[in-house]
């Protein structure tokens, strides 16, 4: 899972980067640097609450029965792949015209108060940051547990994510933003997808749905759970080799689904609306 972890790290944590670096660049370019703080405090709520939600999730599912449990990841699952599957046509809509939106709502906030700055701040980084915290909490329940693989891939990436955010604030590195959301957009489609067939099969787990013992194929004899490329599968596609039918129609279903209409070029009308 470090693979998929880090992508998940990298692509929310340049995004909040990135809308910080855009907030503190207004600030600093009109000579209002007194009101720094005040983001700042907004950011650090916004890490705080999304801390906070990822050892509430881990806590809760931890006092659950195990069919609790698998009932409660299965669904926490599905409600990540929501979010983060909205997270991508979102950023896709609307990126060319965040850093204006962010500007114009930051300006309006300094002329009402300090409040309404640091909320400016903090709605601006929580979405970012619960996403990230309930996406990885399905991840590493996906993972099974008990290792510290997906904390590791998580840090990495948000790693990556700040120290090119930095560079990008400097004007020492340049990065072309809309194929990078796009590459990493398509990247975490599979990851989704994933993490989708996972939560189905907690579900099945729980007897929520039918289907447990109906598989699709059953390739482990072929593809060790233990081998390194059933490691890499699992960690990337989150490959299971043994997969029911109900898994196998969500994933291929789910891909099939979202990378059309993410690839699909934007029509004039929505770039118009969009900007």
């Amino acid at each position: 899972m470090l693979f998929s972890n880090a992508l998940i790290g990298l692509r929310e944590g340049l995004e909040a980067a990135l809308v910080i670096s855009i907030l503190v660049a207004f600030l600093v370019r009109t000579d209002r640097r007194s009101a720094l703080p005040l983001v700042w405090t907004g950011v650090a709520v916004a890490i705080g609450l999304s801390v906070a939600a990822g050892a509430l999730l881990t806590f809760t599912a931890a006092s659950l029965s195990f069919e609790q449990q698998e009932a409660f990841g299965g669904f926490a699952s599905i409600v990540a792949v929501a979010l983060v599957t909205g997270m991508i046509f979102w950023m896709r809509r609307t990126a060319r015209t965040l850093a204006g939106q962010l500007r114009e709502k930051l300006g309006e906030a300094l002329e009402i108060g300090p409040a309404a700055v640091i909320a400016v701040a903090f709605l601006a980084v929580a979405r970012e940051g619960l996403e990230t915290a309930l996406f990885f909490f399905s991840s590493v329940q996906a993972a099974g547990g008990g290792t510290l693989e997906p904390l590791l891939g998580f840090v990495i990436g948000i790693a990556v994510a700040v120290v090119l955010a930095w560079l990008l604030y400097l004007g020492t590195a340049r990065v072309n933003l809309g194929k990078f959301f796009t590459v990493t957009g398509v990247l975490l489609v599979f990851v989704a997808a994933g993490v989708l067939a996972y939560g189905v099969h907690d579900l099945q787990e729980a007897a929520i749905l039918p289907g447990l013992n109906t598989l699709a194929f059953d390739v482990s004899e072929y593809v060790p759970a233990d081998s390194w490329y059933g490691t890499l599968l699992k960690g990337i596609l989150n490959f299971s080799p043994q997969t029911t039918v109900l898994e196998a129609v969500v994933w291929g279903a789910y891909v099939l689904v979202v990378l059309t209409l993410f690839l699909a070029p934007q029509s004039k009308r929505t770039q118009e609306t969009a900007q």
